[in-house]
């Protein structure tokens, strides 16, 4: 499959929860953590399950960067 998103971060499925038309995706990528709220349907479709390989794909219309 190509995609023109370039802010690519591969990780491991830690979560799946489907609650209603929802499901909350946890992925690890490297030491960090993220959570992606997406439909019930899109996330059965993916098939998705604990200890998938996965990438989350990132859109924004702002980045905040910010130094400790």
């Amino acid at each position: 499959m190509k995609i023109s998103g370039r802010n690519r971060l591969p990780g491991v499925v830690t979560e799946v929860s489907i609650d209603g038309l929802l499901a909350q995706i946890g992925l690890r990528v490297g030491d960090n953590h993220i959570v992606a709220l997406i439909s019930a349907e899109a996330a059965r479709e993916l098939g998705l399950k604990v200890g998938d390989k996965a990438t989350a794909l990132v859109k924004a219309t702002s980045v905040m960067v910010v130094k400790e």
